[in-house]
C-alpha cells in the first residue's frame, strides 16, 4: 500500500496531482485545509492537502511474505516497521493522520476491550468434516459461535483483534469479509505491532474495499438519462427529488423529471409536486418508446431523471419493463442506472436483489433509511458482493436535505464503532 500526500489550491487540483502520479485507482483517505503561518499569510492563500492510498504488491513484498523474513532491530517500534509486510509500514508512517480522522474511535474500542477483560471467552476446537483444517469458535456471554481469526501471540493484541472482529460481526459485516480484512494482520505475525497501527490498517483496508464514490457523471452535448430502479418501499421517489433538487437548484443544471411508476398514483402526484416546486418539466411515460420521445423533447436539457416503478425483483414481467427502459435509454443517449436499496432490508434479500438487477444491466447503488438502522455492515457486504460503487446514502424524508455523497471514511467509522454517524 502506498500512502502519500499532495497539495493544491483546491481539493480537485490536489486529487488530480495524485492521480497523475499514482493512477486513477487512488483512494482519498483525508482532506484538510493548509493555512499559511505568520507573514506568509499576507501573500499566500490557503491550500488543500489530500492524503491518498493505493494498494500494490511488489515482487519484494511477495518474497518477504513467502520467506517470512525477520531482521534484528534496536526497539519495538523499529521492529514493527521492519518485520511487518510493507502494507503495515506506511500505516505506521501515517498513523497520526489517520488517528485524527478516526477521532476517538481508538479510545472507544480500547475502553470496550478493557470491559471485555471481565468476561470469559470460552474457546473450543471442533473438527470440520471433509476438511483438513480446524476452526476455533469463540463463545462470549452466550453469543453465537463465530469463527475466530488467527491470532498473533500477543495477548493484548489478540484481544484487540478479536474485538475488531466481533465488532464487525455485530454490525452485520459478513463473516467471510471480516476474516478477509483481518487476515492481513495475521500475515504480519508481529506481536510488537502497536494497537493504533492495527486499527489504522483495518480502517484503511475497509476504505479501500469500498473504493471511490462515482456518483452521477457530467452531462455531454446530449442530456444524460439517470434511471432510479429498485424494489418497492425503498424511497425512490423521495430520493430522485433530493438528487434532482441538488442538480437543479444547487448546481444550476437544466433538469427534467419523468416517471414510469404508473402503478401508484400517489407516487406520480408526489413527484409532480416536487417538479412544480423546483419549476422543472414533468412527464409520465408508459414505455421505452415514450422515454425516447421525451429525450428528444428535452434534448436541450442537461439531465433527465426517471423514476421507475417499484416492484419485486422476483416478478419477471416487471423486471422486463425495467430492462426495456434501460435499453431505450441506451439507444438514444448516455445513461446511468442507480439501484436504490434500503439499509433496513435483510442481507439475504439484498443479495438476491442485486443479483437480479445485475441481469438487467450495470448500476450504482444508493442506500436509503440509514437513520432507521444502527448496523451498517450490509453496505460493505453488498458493495463487495455486487462490485457496484455506492453513489449516495440518504437518512430521512427531508427534501432536498437528508442525502449525501457516499463517504467511505464515515461509513467505516460507523461499522467499527457501532455508532450511527448521521445522528
Amino acid at each position: 500500500m502506498i500512502i502519500k500526500k499532495f497539495q493544491g489550491k483546491t481539493e480537485e487540483e490536489a486529487v488530480q496531482a495524485a492521480k497523475k502520479e499514482l493512477g486513477e485507482n487512488v483512494v482519498i483517505m483525508n482532506v484538510k485545509q493548509i493555512k499559511p503561518k505568520g507573514l506568509r499569510a499576507l501573500w499566500y492563500s490557503k491550500s488543500v492537502e489530500v492524503t491518498v492510498a493505493l494498494e500494490e504488491e511488489s515482487e519484494v513484498q511477495r518474497r518477504m511474505q513467502r520467506e517470512n523474513v525477520t531482521r534484528p532491530t534496536a526497539g519495538p517500534v523499529k521492529a514493527a516497521e521492519e518485520n511487518s509486510p510493507s502494507v503495515i509500514k506506511p500505516v505506521l508512517e501515517s498513523s497520526q493522520n489517520i488517528e485524527k480522522k478516526l477521532d476517538s474511535l481508538q479510545t472507544l474500542l480500547e475502553s470496550q476491550m478493557q470491559g471485555e477483560q471481565s468476561r470469559k471467552d470460552i474457546v473450543k476446537e471442533s473438527d470440520i468434516e471433509n476438511s483438513d483444517r480446524k476452526e476455533t469458535d469463540i463463545v462470549s456471554s452466550g453469543e453465537k459461535d463465530r469463527e475466530e481469526v488467527k491470532l498473533s501471540g500477543n495477548p493484548e493484541q489478540d484481544k484487540f483483534i478479536r474485538l475488531l472482529y466481533n465488532t464487525m460481526l455485530e454490525n452485520e459485516v459478513d463473516e467471510k469479509y471480516a476474516n478477509s480484512i483481518l487476515e492481513e494482520i495475521e500475515r504480519a505475525k508481529n506481536p510488537k505491532l502497536p494497537i493504533d497501527a492495527i486499527l489504522a490498517s483495518v480502517y484503511q483496508k475497509m476504505i479501500l474495499k469500498f473504493g471511490k464514490a462515482e456518483g452521477i457523471g457530467p452531462a455531454g452535448q446530449n442530456p444524460k438519462v439517470v434511471l432510479f430502479v429498485g424494489p418497492t418501499g425503498v424511497g425512490k421517489t423521495t430520493t430522485i427529488a433530493k438528487v434532482a433538487s441538488q442538480f437543479s437548484i444547487e448546481k444550476k443544471k437544466k433538469v427534467a423529471l419523468l416517471t414510469a411508476d404508473t402503478y401508484r398514483i400517489a407516487a406520480t402526484e408526489q413527484l409532480r409536486t416536487y417538479a412544480n416546486i423546483m419549476e422543472v418539466p414533468f412527464r409520465v411515460i408508459y414505455s421505452g418508446e415514450e422515454l425516447k420521445d421525451a429525450v428528444m423533447d428535452f434534448r436541450e436539457f442537461d439531465y433527465i431523471f426517471v423514476d421507475t416503478a417499484g416492484h419485486s425483483h422476483q416478478n419477471g414481467e416487471q423486471m422486463d419493463n425495467t430492462r426495456e427502459l434501460l435499453e431505450a435509454a441506451k439507444e438514444v443517449c448516455e445513461y446511468q442506472a442507480l439501484l436504490v436499496l434500503s439499509a433496513t432490508t435483510k442481507y439475504r434479500d439484498l443479495l438476491s436483489i442485486v443479483g437480479k438487477y445485475k441481469e438487467v444491466g450495470e448500476y450504482q447503488l444508493i442506500f436509503t433509511k440509514l437513520d432507521e438502522t444502527i448496523t451498517w455492515g450490509n453496505l460493505l457486504n453488498v458493495k463487495l458482493c455486487s462490485g457496484a460503487p455506492i453513489a449516495y446514502v440518504t437518512y430521512g424524508q427531508n427534501v432536498p436535505d437528508d442525502i449525501e455523497v457516499f463517504n467511505a471514511q464515515k461509513t467505516v467509522k460507523a461499522i467499527l464503532s457501532g455508532k450511527n454517524t448521521l445522528i
